[in-house]
């Protein structure tokens, strides 16, 4: 086993359909998704302030350079997911991280999904037009 595996943490995030894995190796600080800056791929600053919660909770934002690898939903779904693989990271980068990560509740994975439509009506929840005559 060479010595970058040993310092190099993964773990695996989801939120909706999307589904992010995280490498953490200590570093300065960049973040890259997808091969992009995380900057130019999670462009709207609100999904960027998702992503980079569980590092400023725990005072870790120049601590590991991050790679993240991100599929499947769309962006916001993707932002939760990357928060979560990266806060699950830290957890295995340091033990001791865990209570501020689970108050914070990032380590939680957030189980509220789009409903299925049923048979018989047009929707998940919305019927057809009842008509009394």
């Amino acid at each position: 086993m060479s010595a970058q595996q040993t310092t190099s943490f993964s773990a695996t995030g989801r939120r909706k359909t999307a589904v992010a894995r995280a490498e953490l190796i200590p570093g300065k600080g960049s973040i890259e998704v997808n091969g992009h800056d995380s900057k130019h791929f999670f462009d709207g600053v609100l999904m960027h302030e998702a992503l980079m919660a569980p590092l400023k909770v725990t005072d870790t934002a120049d601590a590991y350079d991050i790679s993240l690898k991100v599929k499947g939903g769309g962006k916001s779904g993707q932002a939760g997911a990357a928060a979560h693989a990266i806060a699950r990271a830290l957890v295995a980068a340091d033990e001791s991280l865990k209570p501020e990560l689970k108050k914070g509740g990032f380590l939680t994975r957030d189980p509220r999904m789009k409903e299925r439509k049923k048979p018989g009506q047009p929707g998940a929840r919305k019927k057809y037009q009842f008509s009394k005559r």
